[in-house]
């Protein structure tokens, strides 16, 4: 879930940042395969899930600049999406026969389909 925000913390870091987020990944699985090795499955688990627990509950702090928070704040306008109504393209008929044409090969005109297949 931590990777949702990346794009947004700082748009021109993106690569660092998502490297930093990825090495923090593999050294909480590190340290959580430490304790099951070291703990009992109860305390390790116990441990796994307060610290999942607290790390949920912190993120209602997280503020990223011009997006709305988890409980307050507004995005700004620069962030809103536009409004518009897309178009569809209305095809061109004769572009369109043009192509088609195109992609059919013609049989030389000395020589009709079933007497070449009869030939064989």
């Amino acid at each position: 879930s931590s990777y949702g925000i990346v794009p947004y913390v700082d748009p021109p870091s993106t690569g660092s940042i998502s490297g930093i987020v990825g090495a923090g990944g593999n050294t909480g699985a590190v340290c959580f395969g430490l304790g099951f090795r070291q703990l009992s499955y109860k305390a390790a688990f116990m441990i796994m899930g307060f610290s999942i627990l607290g790390s949920a509950g912190l993120s209602v702090f997280i503020f990223i600049k011009g997006h709305s928070g988890l409980i307050c704040g507004q995005d700004s306008e620069v962030n809103r999406p536009k409004q518009e109504t897309l178009t569809v393209p209305v095809p061109d008929a004769e572009k369109a026969d043009e192509v088609n044409a195109e992609a059919t090969p013609e049989a030389p005109a000395d020589e009709k389909p079933d007497e070449k297949a009869a030939a064989e």
